[in-house]
């Protein structure tokens, strides 16, 4: 108890010494009326506004007017472990920059007002795609242990509490891969060629699940989650990252 009185006597002094600013952009917060999320009013628009139509097989950036019933350029014709993928927006501006201060290990409080504003900005098309469980792309525990946490699990726990649904971790990495950054989309596919098993006590089993990571460049390490998590008895998987390079 007297330790949780000293934590919290301990941000109480940390807010007078250090006033609240925004967790992107450090812009202060003042007397402003507009912070939401602990995000000023710009930084939250960046990342609740996609700029962009985006595939909705892959989440890709697409022209207006892209055909996209069966896919886009950078997907179609490509097999998915996944039925569908859905994004905040590109890779780029204020969304990189919130995803790259994500993988410091001070991150995770910003990962979960991430999953925060993607429960709000994404609820409806989840909803509608009967999202029943939320799981997390897992990290091999060494780069979690490196990290002191894992911020796709961050965010798909604020995200599962948004949306009123379970969340689980319902797979674990037993492959150390390597870095993607750089890769061949071949080369990405087989660097995750099972990296992923399903739990014993998961819980997927004719569910449909909505599947998170913070960042998808070719659907590589998603789509192989998502066959994971089918081979476990997954009726459907869904993605949603934050950010599509």
């Amino acid at each position: 108890m007297w330790l949780r009185r000293l934590a919290g006597l301990a941000r109480g002094v940390g807010q007078l010494v250090f006033p609240n600013s925004c967790l992107i952009c450090d812009a202060p917060e003042g007397d402003r009326p507009d912070f939401r999320h602990g995000l000023c009013s710009e930084c939250l628009r960046a990342l609740a506004v996609d700029p962009y139509p985006a595939c909705p097989r892959c989440a890709a950036t697409v022209g207006p007017h892209t055909d996209t019933t069966d896919g886009c350029a950078a997907c179609r014709g490509t097999s998915l472990g996944f039925e569908a993928a859905l994004r905040l927006g590109p890779y780029d501006g204020r969304l990189r920059d919130a995803v790259l201060q994500m993988k410091s290990p001070a991150g995770e409080g910003l990962a979960e007002m991430m999953g925060r504003v993607a429960s709000e900005v994404a609820r409806e098309p989840l909803r509608s795609a009967g999202v029943e469980v939320v799981v997390p792309v897992p990290l091999h525990w060494r780069r979690r242990w490196g990290r002191g946490y894992n911020q796709a699990a961050a965010v798909a726990r604020e995200l599962a509490a948004g949306l009123g649904v379970p969340f689980e971790i319902a797979l674990c990495r037993v492959r150390n891969t390597p870095p993607q950054v750089g890769a061949t989309a071949a080369a990405r596919r087989e660097n995750v060629r099972g990296a992923f098993r399903a739990n014993r006590n998961s819980n997927v089993a004719g569910r449909s699940v909505l599947l998170v990571d913070d960042v998808m460049t070719t659907g590589s390490t998603a789509s192989e989650a998502a066959r994971t998590l089918r081979a476990a008895g997954a009726s459907r998987v869904v993605v949603l990252v934050l950010a599509r390079r």
